[in-house]
């Protein structure tokens, strides 16, 4: 990863197997700042974040979008079979573009005040946007934070594919309702949709 990507520094990384079992380990940088939530990704109270951090999230996610990869986050098979299906409507399952994404970014991913993304095992190609729209969708509880995140983010929110990243992360989240998690976030999560829907 470039510079530009706040995330601790990688020492060392190993892989082995073991049976059928392969396994991944990474050693980085000791991290002292607290993410912004503990233990869920869902936010639920408004963090007190300057403008500073939202600039550093913002060069950020740029800069992972630019990083070139064959790493998957997610698929276009995944898409086609489940944004009918958990959307409920008939949608467009090509995205307007791809790009390098983090793949998991909440708000116990991310530290405060100072910032760092954590937790980088899924990071991959994904629909433009994608990193953002996570973050917006977990934001949806709390909608003052929401709003910021639309605002900050809106050079990327704010497009075709912004727009369509959030359809895909509402469809991942949906399909978690259906196991029982997410629950609180279902309503918002609806809600979104049908404005998004909306404006197509």
């Amino acid at each position: 990863m470039p510079p530009a990507v706040r995330r601790p520094r990688l020492h060392e990384r190993q892989t082995w197997i073991d049976g059928e079992y392969a396994y991944l380990a990474e050693l980085y940088d000791r991290v002292v700042a607290p993410t912004i939530t503990r233990h869920s990704p869902v936010l639920r109270a408004a963090p007190d974040l300057d403008d500073t951090w939202w600039e550093e999230l913002n060069s950020t996610l740029d800069a992972i979008a630019a990083v070139p990869t064959d790493r998957v986050a997610v698929r276009q098979e995944y898409l086609d079979r489940a944004m009918p299906h958990y959307l409920g409507v008939p949608v467009d399952t090509i995205a307007p573009a791809w790009t390098t994404a983090h793949g998991d970014l909440h708000w116990a991913n991310l530290t405060g005040p100072t910032l760092a993304l954590l937790d980088w095992e899924g990071w991959g190609i994904a629909p433009a946007g994608y990193d953002a729209a996570l973050l917006h969708a977990y934001s949806l509880l709390v909608p003052r934070t929401a709003a910021a995140v639309r605002n900050r983010l809106a050079h990327i929110l704010g497009t075709p594919s912004g727009r369509f990243a959030e359809l895909v992360v509402i469809t991942e989240l949906l399909q978690t309702t259906t196991r029982g998690d997410n629950l609180d976030l279902e309503v918002p999560l609806r809600e979104r949709l049908a404005g998004l829907l909306e404006e197509q």
